[in-house]
């Protein structure tokens, strides 16, 4: 009877170990998944902002800081030079 209560809590016992682990995992993935989520929606608004630019440059539009330079002049001057925009 002794030996199956000593059995029984050391079940207990795991199982309660193993179980704050998977919380403790599960707290990281959520922090990991929220900054993901926010790097997500700033890559986001960052393309949606060159479409912008791009759109108004082709219709002869000053872009909004640009003075008036696109984002094709720029990206014609990435070719020009061989490199990839970013």
């Amino acid at each position: 009877m002794q030996i199956a209560k000593l059995g029984r809590m050391e079940r207990v016992t795991s199982l309660c170990l193993e179980n704050l682990r998977v919380m403790h995992e599960n707290e990281r993935l959520r922090k990991k998944a929220q900054q993901l989520d926010q790097e997500n929606k700033s890559l986001l608004a960052e393309i949606k902002r060159k479409q912008q630019q791009a759109s108004a440059a082709a219709q002869g539009a000053p872009s909004g800081s640009g003075g008036g330079h696109g984002t094709a002049a720029a990206s014609s001057n990435f070719k020009a030079a061989g490199k990839q925009p970013k």
